[in-house]
């Protein structure tokens, strides 16, 4: 593993140095985004939480691009949140709003492809994000039920194969630790291939592999059909987790969850959007899920529908509802139903 990240970086380099020499065009520019609600808890298999509400913002992102030319690039973005996690008392914990580094990277531009370093995004999820659209109402599956990360630290190149962009890819070499520092020996290794008949649908195939510390290491599979225009965009997700034991005692699991989302516009400033998610065994990790904690002893179902109101160009109110429908656990139970009323406010500026 370690020679195949040496070829990659000398492959770069390489590159870099060979085709470097530009003017020199410097621009830059801030930009940002906020993310507030109001949200209504019904109904919680978690009773604790049953009947709280309240004001909170989920995201705050603050970003400085800057061009040195037609060739290189960087990003810098902030992002301030409260961790929307319970605490140990099975309660959110209070509300503090904590700003931490979203992305750091340089880019490099060299014909139709592109090669970057730092903290950024990995292929996992990029094109599904794009296509969903909604990340303001919630976060894609893989990033939602905490099976994946939507940043990494490493090195990474994408772009497509033809001027046409029917064929495209996107390879990173990451240390596995999303935003965070390195804390183990292991890296993770992720690609996509993505074919686009016609600018608006995309199929993608995705894999990676990441080596873990600790009992198990895990691969993901994953397969997205998308169609994205101006008025509709909806998609199809499957995908499967396996965490797969380092030794005799840690037990493999394999994680599995479909997804179907569609949204469109029924006025100019109006669109009306939806998904589901079925999780197909109970997740783990899913008390850990930020804003929206999930049981992790039985399988689940989750509808997300909104309404999608444009007041500007750059302001969106979205009344929302997120609903989860669990099934018998091994013990023969069915938790309690969670049931979430929110109205999100979305503005940017630029």
């Amino acid at each position: 593993m370690n020679k195949t990240m040496w070829i990659l970086f000398l492959l770069i380099i390489s590159t870099i140095l060979i085709t470097a020499q530009d003017k020199k065009e410097t621009t830059g520019k801030f930009s940002g985004y906020m993310v507030g609600e109001y949200y209504n808890i019904s109904d919680h298999n978690n009773k604790d939480l049953k009947g709280q509400h309240g004001f909170q913002f989920r995201r705050i992102y603050f970003t400085y691009d800057y061009k040195f030319n037609s060739k290189f690039s960087t990003r810098l973005r902030l992002e301030m949140n409260n961790d929307g996690k319970l605490n140990d008392d099975g309660k959110f914990d209070k509300i503090v709003i904590s700003p931490f580094v979203k992305d750091a990277y340089l880019q490099y531009k060299f014909g139709l492809q592109k090669a970057y370093f730092g903290i950024a995004s990995p292929p996992t999820f990029k094109i599904i994000e794009k296509v969903w659209g909604y990340r303001i109402v919630e976060k894609t599956p893989l990033d939602l039920q905490k099976m994946a990360s939507s940043r990494d630290f490493g090195v990474g190149m994408a772009g497509q194969f033809d001027k046409s962009g029917m064929i495209k890819y996107h390879a990173m070499v990451a240390n596995g630790s999303g935003n965070k520092q390195e804390i183990d020996k292991g890296k993770s290794f992720m690609a996509s291939l993505s074919f686009w008949p016609i600018k608006e649908l995309v199929l993608e195939g995705y894999a990676d592999y990441a080596d873990r510390a600790g009992a198990a290491d895990t691969y993901i599979t994953q397969g997205f059909l998308g169609y994205n225009s101006k008025t509709l965009h909806g998609g199809i997700q499957y995908s499967q987790q396996l965490l797969k034991a380092k030794d005799d005692q840690s037990e493999e699991i394999t994680l599995k969850v479909l997804s179907v989302f569609l949204s469109g516009n029924i006025l100019n400033n109006i669109k009306l959007l939806g998904r589901v998610d079925r999780m197909l065994e109970p997740n783990p990790k899913g008390p850990d899920v930020a804003y929206t904690p999930f049981n992790d002893t039985a399988s689940f179902t989750e509808i997300i529908a909104g309404v999608d109101i444009s007041v500007h160009e750059d302001i969106k109110i979205i009344p929302n509802v997120k609903f989860a429908m669990y099934d018998e656990n091994k013990e023969g139970n069915k938790p309690a139903n969670d049931l979430y009323a929110n109205m999100t406010f979305y503005w940017r500026f630029k």
